[in-house]
């Protein structure tokens, strides 16, 4: 077991969304199921109570702990992308999985997880300063999914 793991919070459907995510994203996997060995207050035996997964090489737990609490943008995973094909192909699972779009890059799941499909173009620019950061930066601001020959057209002005 890895020393830090995250805790996602999921209503009931955390093995499904570990599914996708192990479909979805490489160096990912579902590791294990775990029901309840009982009835409890909530559920019955044999409900999944947890879910251990990997998500691009992070550990993670899915717990299926009920409705009280739901996803926000304070949480996301930031999957770093090579080129359009690879953004597109992530992008496009998510968004077309139920999810929906948001800005600079941003989506969230259909379980309300959100997501940066950031390509290394644009961090590679940002971390650059000056004005190639500025460029790159205006452009991203229009932009929902990101458009790597935009941001590379930015960077060079």
């Amino acid at each position: 077991m890895a020393k830090n793991t995250i805790c996602l919070w999921y209503d009931n459907d955390a093995e499904a969304a570990a599914r996708f995510y192990a479909e979805t994203f490489p160096d990912s996997s579902v590791q294990a199921v775990h029901r309840a060995p009982s009835d409890y207050p909530s559920g019955k035996a044999g409900d999944v109570l947890t879910v251990d997964f990997i998500v691009a090489g992070i550990p993670c737990i899915g717990l299926n702990g009920g409705p009280m609490f739901r996803h926000n943008e304070a949480f996301s995973f930031q999957i770093a992308t090579d080129d359009q094909e690879e953004t597109d192909r992530y992008w496009n699972a998510i968004v077309g999985n139920g999810g929906q779009e948001s800005a600079c890059g941003w989506c969230k799941d259909k379980w309300g997880v959100s997501w940066q499909i950031t390509p290394r173009v644009l961090t590679t620019a940002m971390a650059a300063g000056g004005d190639e950061a500025k460029r790159a930066f205006e452009a991203m601001m229009d932009m929902k999914k990101i458009d790597v020959a935009a941001i590379e057209a930015a960077r060079r002005g």
